[in-house]
């Protein structure tokens, strides 16, 4: 046992010897790395570097003293004490810190880095080089590894000599180059080692042919980045895979306009795939079964890609699937079905949104996606109701189901969700109660929005909470849109003091807001309380973020406007009873304002001269109010103004020159005031205006020929009732886009211009919704307001005029046409044969002129006409029947026109007298008498000169009366050997016919 003892000390004793050899080895090597300091030529080549750099926040201060690997950024060697690498990445790549103060480097790379021999890892990433070229002695830096200049501003083209870094295994070049540029990619071929290459965003057009074989003679690399280069060649087929142990491939935002490739399916290591936004075409090939290593599939905005969808995709690895923006069709159970039947589903973000024909119900099987957490269903054609499964997802994070064909009942397993931070049902027909058991257990909901488009009286879908439910979340975002939330403003909102988007639109609450409310102290994005019945005063305290919008219109606030945050940007308070005037610092108060609507409210005063201080602007709407004073003249400074309308007040005096400023402006309505004057010539210089409407007003002068030939793009020209005068301009003709043409009631004379059929917005079948504002119109029989649809309405109004002469032809060409009004003028001749051309017309007014002639019969083309009146004429004849005619029942649409008769006049036709619908009293009567005497003496002077230009000369010469009498005879004996000798011929014939059978 001693010596087995003495052993085991000797045995120790050796151990313990070594280790403190080993032990004191280590420590002598630590205390002489401790005292390792970087080369003296290295340091003044990093002070050269530096100074070749500007650096406005002093990243490189700490770039002084003798020991350089101290310094930020530099890292050297523990053993040699060589600096190996440059980490110089902007800290703060999105925008500025501090100060306001750029952390970008910016300057030049000074040559002396080459001094610098085991430098493997330089980033310079994310910093500002202004567009200078890549040095091209970087391609000298052979032992680098690792080189990050991506997002640096470096412009020109690549150079080749990158290409001799053969060491290098990480390249990231992504970046905007300054212009288009020269690049190939020739040079990859000697970066045989490279596993990492990132050109994201690098001008590759030239490389678009080679850009594939230059990349399959890297055997090593791993991650292929190729995002937005301009490449527009993808080869479907490659003869042989190099490059076999790519995991990471992306080349999105491409223009390769050609289906997937082959080659892609042999990479049998892809974990991740993204083609998004590369305008691929075809379907999605049967061979994506076999690429069981994705994780990521990204074929999103490839609108011509499509097909069925399939368990082909039903990838068990895959963590993302994003489809969305393309053509699928067909029904989404199948793959569905497909990925619920994976053991251990990985999949956690699904988006098939926007594939407009991809439909069918949601399968419950979706419920067995367990580790879903985000679900992107916008704007598809699915049916049904959201299925009860999905309660089961408990990953689920986002949920976005925007589908108009939806329908049905809030499952209650919603509530269940308790991982749920975003909740969008929107668009979905929804019908049913919703209650607390919907949310019940939604702890980290922050975003919840249950909407639809619509301002229907009737809303389907009912929020019964109780008054007494707290939530269990604290919402960021809310929108609740066309629910039935109301009548009373929802008690369990108190608790919701972080929100910064607060809509409550269309919700049928008739209510004033609760005091608490103003009380929670928000400081919101976006208020939206419109279309409810929500009455009270708005307090003066309620804060808004920047660049915030403020929707209150039509409700019943009421009193002053309050002094809104100087952070409001756009204020929408049309349709309530606010009333006093407008704060004349308002464009002092509100400085970033963009638009203003304060129409339909009880506003008094005159218009602030602040709001020319507003120089964003681009709404302005003040109408239907009681303002006062002139049009004021601070338009100079508003270059982005695009919609004026201040209509329906009591403005007065000329517009003002400056008005002719507005370069922008599209949008003119000063209707209804007490304006007057001639219009101001430069107002021509609005060459984009697309409605201009300046009716009910007094301005007076001819009608300016300028609006024909400088405003070319109108859509709306509305000068009805003022004192305009002269003769309509033919330059009108040249207004090809316009569908509203109203000048009635002014003092205009002369003939309607012949070119009117030029009018070509009144011929195309094309109707483009476009916002055109909203207009008061006389059409069917009244006074009509449109708005959304005012696109569709197509009117010609020049009655209450003095104009003369006749109905152009070229009207009957204006078959989109909707409403003819030419009434109380002097028009004279018939009504164009051809009216009956104009079957969209609905309403015709022709009445109070001196039209004659017959009702044209094919006027019972018609078929839409539905208000006509052509009373106090000079027409005669039966009036048509058949077709809308025979709906027309009112004899004061024909009166004053004694010559008419047949229903629904009392005057009956005589109908052996009245050929053609023609009656006695009408064949006497037309043209007038005047035209009749006329006639009378046309064709008796003809008959006398006639008679005696013939027989006076028989009577006065004996030689022409023997010449024509021997004439005579000679033709009568012509006459009769003809007759005689063909009709011997005649019956030979016929006698040879019949022995023949023929007959």
């Amino acid at each position: 046992m001693a010596k087995k003892n003495a052993l085991i000390e000797v045995i120790f004793f050796i151990l313990l010897s070594n280790f403190m050899h080993f032990a004191n080895i280590r420590l002598i090597s630590s205390q002489s790395h401790m005292n390792i300091k970087c080369m003296k030529t290295e340091k003044e080549a990093l002070i050269r570097v530096k100074e070749g750099f500007s650096d406005p926040s002093g990243r490189l201060i700490s770039w002084e003293g003798e020991d350089c690997c101290k310094w930020r950024g530099v890292v050297c060697n523990n053993e040699t004490g060589y600096v190996i690498k440059l980490k110089l990445r902007n800290p703060f790549p999105n925008g500025f810190v501090g100060d306001g103060i750029d952390c970008s480097l910016s300057g030049k790379i000074n040559p002396s880095l080459l001094n610098i021999k085991y430098l493997n890892y330089l980033d310079l990433s994310f910093n500002n080089f202004e567009g200078i070229e890549i040095p091209k002695f970087l391609g000298s830096l052979k032992k680098l590894r690792y080189f990050n200049i991506s997002n640096a501003y470096f412009g020109g083209t690549i150079p080749p000599h990158i290409g001799n870094l053969s060491r290098l295994r990480y390249l990231d070049l992504s970046s905007y180059t300054v212009e288009p540029a020269e690049n190939n990619l020739q040079w990859l071929s000697g970066l045989y080692s490279l596993e990492y290459l990132n050109l994201g965003k690098v001008d590759l057009k030239r490389a678009a042919n080679q850009w594939l074989l230059s990349v399959n003679m890297l055997p090593s690399l791993q991650e292929l980045h190729l995002p937005h280069c301009g490449l527009s060649v993808l080869p479907v087929s490659l003869s042989h895979v190099n490059f076999s142990s790519l995991s990471v491939l992306d080349l999105s935002k491409n223009d390769f306009n050609s289906s997937i490739p082959h080659w892609l399916f042999n990479l049998s290591k892809l974990s991740y795939l993204d083609l998004s936004s590369s305008n691929l075409q075809g379907t999605i090939s049967a061979e994506f079964a076999n690429m069981t290593s994705l994780q990521t599939l990204d074929l999103s905005k490839n609108y011509f890609l499509g097909g069925q969808l399939s368990k082909n995709l039903a990838l068990c690895n895959l963590q993302k699937l994003d489809l969305s923006t393309n053509n699928f069709s067909g029904e989404i159970i199948e793959l569905i079905d497909g990925l619920s039947m994976c053991q251990n589903s990985k999949l956690e973000i699904l988006n098939l949104g926007h594939n407009l024909e991809l439909g069918g119900f949601l399968p419950d099987s979706i419920g067995n996606l367990r580790n879903l957490k985000s679900i992107a269903l916008r704007e598809n054609s699915f049916i049904g109701s959201i299925p009860y499964s999905i309660g089961n997802l408990s990953s689920l994070e986002e949920l976005y189901l925007l589908a108009t064909t939806m329908s049905g009942e809030i499952p209650e397993s919603l509530g269940q969700l308790s991982s749920l931070v975003a909740l969008d049902i929107s668009e979905i027909q929804l019908k049913g109660v919703v209650t607390e058991a919907h949310f019940w257990n939604l702890h980290n909901l922050k975003e919840l929005s249950v909407s639809k488009f619509s301002l229907s009286p009737k809303l389907s879908l009912v929020f019964n909470i109780s008054t007494e439910w707290i939530p269990p979340f604290k919402l960021r975002y809310l929108k609740l849109r066309s629910c039935q939330v109301g009548p009373k403003f929802p008690p369990w909102l108190r608790y919701q003091n972080d929100l910064r988007t607060f809509i409550l639109r269309n919700n049928g609450i008739v209510d004033s807001i609760p005091p608490w409310f103003w009380e929670l102290k928000l400081e919101l994005d976006e208020l939206d309380l419109g279309y409810n019945q929500l009455r009270g005063r708005i307090p003066n305290f309620l804060k808004f973020s920047y660049m915030s919008t403020v929707y209150l219109n039509w409700n019943r606030f009421e009193g002053p406007l309050p002094p809104w945050s100087s952070n409001v940007s756009a204020l929408y308070l049309s349709h309530n009873l606010f009333s006093g005037p407008i704060p004349q610092d308002i464009g002092d108060r509100l400085p970033l304002l963009t638009d203003i609507d304060l129409s339909q409210n009880s506003l008094n005063g005159s218009i602030p001269m602040s709001i020319g201080k507003l120089n964003t602007l681009t709404t302005l709407d003040l109408s239907n109010n009681h303002l006062i004073g002139k049009v004021p003249g601070f338009w100079e400074n508003l270059p982005f103004l695009y919609v004026l309308d201040l209509a329906n007040n009591s403005l007065t005096g000329p517009i003002p020159s400056s008005i002719c400023s507005l370069s922008s402006l599209k949008f003119l309505m000063l209707s209804n005031n007490l304006l007057h004057g001639e219009l101001p010539a430069a107002l021509q210089n609005c060459t984009g205006m697309i409605t201009l409407d300046l009716g009910d007003n007094r301005f007076s002068g001819n009608l300016p020929a300028w609006i024909g030939e400088k405003m070319s793009l109108l859509l709306i020209l509305r000068l009805r009732s003022n004192l305009f005068n002269g003769n309509i301009p033919t330059n009108f003709c040249n207004l090809s886009s316009l569908h509203i043409l109203d000048i009635a009631e002014n003092h205009i004379s002369g003939i309607i211009p012949s070119c009117v059929g030029d009018l070509s917005g009144m011929t195309s079948d094309l109707d483009t919704q476009l916002y055109e504002g909203q207009l008061r119109v006389f059409a069917k029989g009244r006074e009509l307001l449109y708005k959304d649809t005012l696109y569709l309405v197509n009117l010609i109004d020049i009655s209450s005029n003095n104009l003369s002469g006749q109905l152009p032809g070229g009207l009957n060409d204006l078959y989109k046409l909707g409403t003819l009004n030419l009434s109380d003028n002097h028009l004279t001749g018939k009504i164009p044969d051809k009216i009956g051309r104009l079957r969209r017309v609905e309403t015709l007014d022709l009445s109070r002129n001196r039209l004659n002639g017959v009702i044209p019969p094919n006027m019972t083309d018609m078929t839409l006409l539905n208000n006509l009146n052509l009373s106090y004429n000079e027409l005669w004849g039966r009036i048509p029947t058949g077709n809308q005619f025979s709906t027309f029942l009112d004899p004061s649409i024909y009166t004053g026109n004694p010559g008419l008769c047949g229903s629904p006049l009392p005057k009956k036709c005589s109908e052996e007298n009245v050929p053609s619908g023609k009656s006695d009293s009408a064949e006497e009567s037309e043209g007038g008498d005047h035209d009749k005497w006329w006639l009378f003496l046309s064709v008796g002077l003809g008959f006398a000169m006639g008679f005696w230009g013939v027989c006076g000369t028989l009577v006065t010469s004996r030689y022409w009366r023997i010449a024509f009498f021997q004439f005579v005879d000679e033709a009568l004996d012509w006459l009769f050997v003809t007759l005689v000798l063909n009709s011997i011929r005649l019956w030979r014939v016929m006698s040879r016919n019949l022995c023949q059978g023929w007959i």
